[in-house]
């Protein structure tokens, strides 16, 4: 075993946050290959303390400020 990881999948519906059970939008990978998620308020809320044990950190909370591509397409209209 090399050690490298594999590419971490996108998050869907049917990831939700371990602490309230919202739609997850973050995945932290912990050491031995552990994951946690988190809806974006508790990713803010615990994000300084995964960052210092985290090995990786999937951030999809970008998606919440992105249009819905139907609503480009009626923009132009």
């Amino acid at each position: 075993m090399t050690g490298a990881m594999a590419p971490t999948k996108p998050l869907n519906s049917n990831d939700l946050c371990d602490r309230c059970g919202a739609p997850a939008y973050v995945r932290v990978v912990l050491p031995g290959s552990a994951e946690l998620l988190f809806c974006a308020h508790h990713n803010r809320q615990h994000a300084p303390a995964l960052a210092k044990v985290a090995v990786e950190i999937h951030d999809e909370t970008a998606r919440l400020l992105a249009k819905p591509a139907d609503e480009d397409a009626s923009d132009s209209r």
